[in-house]
């Protein structure tokens, strides 16, 4: 009796600490998908400066082939 008990109590622990591995893999992605939506926001923020950057260069380039 106090071997199946055991045996029972040994594979309660095994199942324990898989859904305990699983949680913390989650954990971690979800972590990583908090970062990487940071980087678009921070990335989105500045995306329009960059492009009205870009225009008035191309635009200053034009004036100065003419001029």
């Amino acid at each position: 009796m106090a071997d199946e008990s055991t045996t029972v109590e040994n594979e309660r622990l095994i199942h324990i600490r898989r859904i305990d591995a699983e949680i913390s893999k989650i954990f971690t992605e979800i972590e990583e998908m908090r970062a990487e939506t940071m980087k678009i926001q921070t990335e989105s923020k500045w995306h329009p400066f960059v492009v009205v950057a870009g225009i008035f260069g191309a635009a200053i380039a034009i004036v100065k082939l003419f001029v």
